[in-house]
């Protein structure tokens, strides 16, 4: 009898545990589900806030991670930033290669050299995108000179986003900032259009002119790109390099 009574309540224990364990990641499910919705309205701070609740009731919500990673770069904690994102790496390896996040955590934590093996990485992944190309430059240039970043700078053919190839000849040294917002004018745009156009286009002028030394027209360029508002990741970084900036003024 008693042997039976115990089978009875190690079976019970099981259902029980079985339900727990349900119940706690539904909840580390519906957590991160709000993080993105909060990720998607801009409020950075409740979604970090949102993804670690989900974190504390399921460790390896990988999702979670990579949400928390980029929320944290939008609020400026770098560190943060890159120690999330590679345990998102860590739980999926399979999207190492998509982590273009990564890349630039890494660079603006100062980790210029893993930022452009993760450049790299990312070009097995996509390689017609002049943004990566450019960003591995900007890496190389912080540790071996624009030279050495121009006469490596990965090729790309063909960027259909306007004005990306203009971008591109201007940091292999075959065209120039004028040249660069000549294009993003260019075909009569829309309203909403050209501003994303002038967006890119004054971003990537003022890193680039940055790299060269030139802090003055790196800054007009990077307040201008910060001005422009699209809904965007890399409005984050802009507004990231202006803090930058402001704080080194």
């Amino acid at each position: 009898m008693f042997r039976v009574r115990f089978a009875i309540f190690l079976l019970a224990l099981g259902v029980f545990l079985n339900s727990t364990c349900a119940a706690v990641s539904q909840g580390a499910e519906e957590l991160l589900s709000h993080a993105v919705k909060a990720s998607e309205r801009g409020r950075s701070s409740e979604a970090v806030e949102l993804a670690s609740g989900a974190l504390a009731r399921n460790p390896k919500l990988a999702y979670a991670y990579y949400l928390r990673g980029r929320e944290h770069f939008r609020l400026g904690k770098i560190t943060e930033s890159v120690a999330d994102l590679e345990q998102y790496v860590r739980l999926r390896p399979d999207m190492e290669p998509r982590q273009w996040e990564l890349g630039l955590s890494y660079y603006y934590a100062g980790q210029f050299e893993k930022g452009a093996r993760q450049f790299e990485l990312y070009q097995t992944y996509h390689d017609n995108d002049v943004e990566n190309s450019v960003w591995r430059y900007l890496c190389i240039a912080r540790t071996d000179g624009t030279e050495k970043a121009r006469s490596t700078l990965m090729p790309i053919r063909n960027d259909p986003r306007i004005p990306m190839m203009a971008v591109y000849d201007m940091f292999r040294g075959e065209g120039s900032p004028d040249k660069v917002l000549e294009t993003a004018r260019a075909g009569r745009p829309g309203p909403a259009q050209l501003e994303g156009r002038l967006f890119y286009g004054h971003l990537y002028i003022g890193l680039f002119l940055l790299a060269q030394g030139d802090r003055e027209g790196g800054k007009t360029h990077v307040l201008a790109a910060e001005k422009k508002r699209v809904r965007h990741y890399m409005w984050d970084v802009a507004r990231y390099q202006a803090s930058l900036l402001a704080q080194r003024e």
